[in-house]
């Protein structure tokens, strides 16, 4: 009976080691190789950053959990089609974001064979959906390809909260290669951040999730964006069980919403907006026009997306509802839930400063102190003044409201399954301070 060194399989994988003897013995791979094997694989971009990089802490559990022994991240870029993203037409602009999305992981994908081929282990991270959604309303994605991104030197965050490259601007999706390997040398952060500062973003944003003066609201954006997708997609089946008949339903739904959630089913999830990117003028390649002749920069590529009758899609109460109506008086605030509700305890302290109204919030000034029972044992402390919200682990300063309660009782109330009065009078949520600071504090949440 042969020998497990007699099998053919073994045999062929030492003279395939022989031959590609730099790879199987895990010397560095080389800079300039690397590089035209992701070139030629279909990116337009790429940089090296090294597993121990400072300023990667964060991400490096994470990235170790998915590749054990990575010692390199690769970080991709891929151009998109500016004018596509430009155009007021969401089929357009979709169309071209879909077929980026499958360019880029394609892209990876062949790269990751290239390297497996050279004995040299890979896992390719996708920016694209699907992402591990049992983790949602939190962090779905497994690693943030934004910071990677600078890390690489492909650009620095804009104004917009997008990743703006030198060359291509805010037009580029990302992707990530982990690898076991080092790399002969490693790219350094840009020494410039390319976005002009000229808050077209801002002035563009239908939502008002992105301020002029840098705050970012998460759930204004995600609400409208990403209504066909994440919460807004829960929302929309909650509608279909929760209406009595059709009729019922056609109130609740539109006939073209119905179809458009359809679309996004069949053919991959569609985005509602994007026009914060559409209007950036940043990077070498898209900065002409607007350098040139900026009136006419504002006429043929803002105005148009800020003029375009369109529905907004927001949570009642909200910042963005207000905003809608005040700055974009063609477009109609279309009032829906979001579906970020939070499944833990955990997820609810979590989820609290991306979904903050500030408006809302406006001559509140306590500190709340929660105290959180039962399966989930946990103590925060919520800080709400000047508009701005700060969430701490433990008890912290004295509180103005202290709410002691069981965390599947809370749960249920965050879900609007059970009434949170009845919870009160059962000694199940217990409040102690004025209950206006509690109204107070709903308030800056509405969903």
């Amino acid at each position: 009976m042969p020998t497990l060194a007699e099998h053919p399989s073994v045999i062929r994988f030492k003279e395939h080691a022989s031959a590609n003897k730099d790879f199987h013995e895990e010397v560095a791979l080389d800079r300039e190789w690397l590089y035209a094997l992701c070139l030629s694989s279909g990116v337009d971009d790429i940089g090296f950053v090294e597993i121990d990089r400072k300023g990667m802490e964060s991400e490096k559990d994470e990235i170790l959990t998915l590749l054990p022994g990575t010692k390199s991240i690769v970080a991709l870029a891929c151009k998109i089609n500016r004018d596509n993203i430009r155009t007021p037409s969401r089929s357009v602009a979709n169309t071209e974001f879909l077929q980026s999305g499958e360019q880029i992981i394609s892209a990876a994908k062949r790269i990751v064979s290239s390297l497996n081929d050279k004995g040299v282990r890979a896992v390719s991270i996708s920016g694209l959906f699907p992402l591990e959604m049992d983790r949602w309303p939190g962090k779905i994605w497994d690693v943030s390809l934004k910071p990677l991104a600078v890390a690489a030197g492909l650009g620095h965050m804009g104004h917009h909260r997008m990743v703006i490259h030198p060359r291509f601007g805010s037009f580029i999706y990302l992707s990530a290669i982990l690898i076991d390997r080092e790399v002969t040398s490693y790219d350094q952060p840009l020494d410039y951040n390319p976005c002009l500062k000229c808050k077209l973003c801002s002035a563009t944003c239908p939502t008002g999730a992105i301020a002029s003066d840098g705050h970012f609201d998460f759930a204004s954006c995600v609400t409208h964006n990403y209504r066909e997708k994440l919460g807004g997609f829960s929302d929309w089946t909650e509608n279909i069980v929760s209406s009595g008949n059709k009729k019922d339903y056609r109130k609740r739904v539109s006939d073209s919403e119905t179809a458009s959630m359809w679309q996004s089913l069949a053919t991959g999830g569609n985005t509602k907006c994007d026009q914060c990117m559409a209007v950036c003028p940043a990077g070498d390649e898209v900065i002409a026009p607007f350098i040139t002749d900026r009136k006419a920069y504002i006429k043929d590529i803002v105005k148009p997306l800020q003029n375009k009758e369109e529905s907004i899609y927001v949570v009642p109460a909200s910042d963005a509802e207000s905003y809608v109506k005040r700055r974009f008086p063609l477009k109609k605030a279309r009032a829906v839930g979001n579906g970020l509700r939070a499944g833990s305890i955990s997820g609810f302290i979590m989820v609290l400063p991306r979904i903050f109204q500030r408006r809302q919030s406006k001559g509140i000034k306590a500190i709340y102190h929660f105290t959180f029972t039962g399966n989930e044992k946990v103590l925060a402390t919520v800080t709400i003044k000047d508009e701005t919200i700060k969430v701490i682990e433990g008890h912290i300063g004295k509180a103005n409201l202290h709410v002691h309660a069981d965390s599947k009782t809370w749960l249920k109330f965050l879900a609007k399954e059970s009434n949170i009065v009845w919870a009160i009078i059962r000694r199940k949520i217990r409040v102690k301070g004025p209950l206006k600071l509690l109204i107070a504090f709903g308030r800056c949440f509405p969903s």
